[in-house]
């Protein structure tokens, strides 16, 4: 689809003259001659440029009229780029102009190669920015959590903006520590059930014995400790969004159950033989290959298809390394808040070694590193020793504690099997939950 430019200026032949360079150029050309024709036509009509001269009736040289026009053009959809221009420029009339939302500045006669430059650069940014916040409107209030500048990041914005609206159960795959909960929040955010709850499960954390009272509710004296009803989270979810994460761990037996609520909305309490009904949307996350627990027969097939209508992949942090200085900043910014620290800044070393790290551990693990190198600090800036990043190989085993040498062949084995947890807990000998656990301690 073509791009559409409004050109707004009182003399006909700079018109004329900006359509005959921009047409070619495939762009769609509308017109207007007065500021009031401009507000009229914006109002009508998206466009994906503006370009205005600052001087029309009142006088020719003060710019008044164009930038009175550029702030009622800014306060209507700051998200509008607003190109000006004018045969009169001065440095303080084009700071006057940014200031009041010109995203660039032509000065008259101009350059063709600078002005389709400008023209061209100015749509893109101006795309960029809408979907920002459209995507920024339809976040809870964490959606400063959400940095996706990256890259490898942008198929991940386009399903949650083409998808987050409908009601498709969405399966998001990723490495532990990759941000799953985050996309979950934005998902339901961008949803008709923004209102209501959403309630998160992580199975990974649950029992085989207690997980379908978690999830169904029990009535009293269902079983020993049972001293009064009990609602599951699922009718906790009801209207709202249901988001289990670590879901390759539902215990199997359980899995038929989960299967029936999905595909009918019904499900009855431990204990209860009456049938309730809820209207739940169901997001689930893993790390595991649930592909590979389907063939070892550890989970069902249908319900794998039923979980992945939609299928978002999110990609491990080193493969986004573009958002790493900014997820750092902004994992400084909370934390020095927190522990109200007056901690503004990395140091350009501390930004190298963040960049070579490999982050096994993912964001989770920046995360930490972070908020551990905020408690070390004694001044403003964090330099790189103060983030703890050493190889531990550096040192003799004789002088690591239990502790540091059971994180380091954690950290050997997640990065071995590139983060999946499942393998790794297999080589080390240890339950996917007692992994977990460790990881936790350890920050990875």
């Amino acid at each position: 689809m073509k791009s559409k430019i409004l050109i707004a200026d009182d003399q006909p032949d700079v018109i004329e003259a900006l359509r005959l360079l921009l047409k070619p150029e495939g762009f769609e050309i509308e017109t207007a001659t007065s500021p009031g024709a401009v507000i009229r036509a914006v109002g009508a009509r998206q466009f994906d440029l503006v370009l205005i001269d600052l001087n029309y009736t009142r006088d020719t040289t003060s710019g008044s009229e164009g930038l009175e026009l550029l702030e009622q053009l800014h306060a209507f959809d700051r998200t509008l780029p607003i190109v000006v221009m004018t045969a009169w420029a001065s440095i303080a009339l084009v700071v006057e102009a940014m200031q009041k939302g010109a995203r660039d500045f032509i000065e008259k006669p101009w350059d063709n190669a600078r002005v389709l430059a400008v023209v061209r650069n100015q749509i893109e940014l101006g795309r960029a920015l809408r979907k920002s916040e459209r995507l920024e409107s339809a976040m809870t209030p964490r959606s400063s959590d959400f940095i996706a500048g990256a890259p490898a990041m942008r198929p991940v914005l386009e399903i949650i903006e083409r998808v987050g609206p409908s009601d498709a159960n969405v399966l998001i795959r990723g490495e532990n520590g990759t941000g799953k909960g985050v996309v979950a929040r934005a998902l339901h955010a961008a949803s008709r059930r923004a209102a209501k709850p959403l309630v998160t499960v992580n199975a990974g954390g649950l029992s085989e014995t207690i997980f379908e009272s978690e999830l169904f509710g029990h009535v009293k004296g269902a079983f020993t400790d049972a001293r009064t009803d009990r609602v599951g989270r699922f009718e906790l979810a009801d209207g709202g969004t249901l988001f289990l994460d670590e879901i390759a761990n539902v215990p199997h037996a359980q899995q038929a159950k989960l299967l029936r609520v999905v595909e009918t909305g019904e499900f009855e309490r431990v204990g209860s033989s009456q049938t309730r009904r809820v209207d739940v949307r169901l997001l689930s996350a893993t790390n595991a290959s649930l592909e590979d627990e389907v063939s070892a027969g550890r989970f069902r097939q249908d319900l794998l298809f039923r979980l992945n209508t939609v299928e978002i992949r999110l990609p491990p942090l080193r493969d986004r390394r573009e958002d790493i200085p900014l997820l750092a900043a902004h994992f400084l910014t909370h934390h020095a808040q927190r522990y109200r620290k007056q901690v503004a800044s990395f140091d350009p070393a501390a930004i190298k070694a963040l960049l070579d790290h490999t982050w096994p551990g993912n964001v989770r693990e920046l995360d930490h590193v972070v908020e551990r190198a905020v408690l070390m600090t004694t001044g403003t800036t964090i330099g790189r020793s103060h983030l703890g990043l050493q190889a531990p190989t550096e040192g003799r085993i004789d002088d690591m504690s239990i502790e540091d040498v059971e994180a380091l062949l954690i950290r050997k084995a997640l990065v071995r099997y590139d983060g999946n947890v499942s393998k790794a807990a297999e080589t080390l000998g240890l339950s996917r939950g007692a992994l977990y656990r460790r990881m936790q301690r350890y920050g990875l």
